[in-house]
């Protein structure tokens, strides 16, 4: 069975790149256009998993840290690996993050090679 990976990004035509890469690597995709829409999405798979999150910072509605701090606090994903994809590179904002919960950091433009590599190394298998 394929691991489920949520992306998080207010951005139609990136969430589409990502979803490409990760489906071609065989994972199975959710895609979400803001941190509220993600929780409504993660409130309805009935028991399925997600195996990891990628999720954007800047977005509308709520940004990629009140998604994740949000996400962290549902026991059912308290453990979830969390990759933040987004254009801030700056340190602070990297260590709001950290803080709520994110594992790895990777700045837009980004390769799609080196997404598939930091998911593969926080999903097990």
């Amino acid at each position: 069975m394929a691991k489920t990976i949520l992306i998080v990004d207010d951005s139609a035509s990136l969430r589409r790149v990502v979803d490409i890469a990760l489906s071609g690597a065989g994972y199975e995709v959710i895609q979400a256009s803001d941190g509220k829409d993600a929780l409504a999405k993660l409130a309805k798979l009935d028991g399925r998993k997600v195996h990891l999150i990628v999720s954007d910072v800047n977005m509308p509605n709520m940004n990629g840290i009140e998604f994740v701090t949000a996400v962290k606090k549902d026991a059912a994903y308290k453990f979830t690996p969390v990759i933040m994809l987004t254009t801030e590179g700056q340190d602070e904002v990297k260590d709001q993050g950290r803080a709520a919960g994110a594992k790895a950091w990777i700045v837009k433009p980004f390769n799609p090679t080196q997404l598939l590599n930091a998911v593969q190394k926080l999903i097990l298998p």
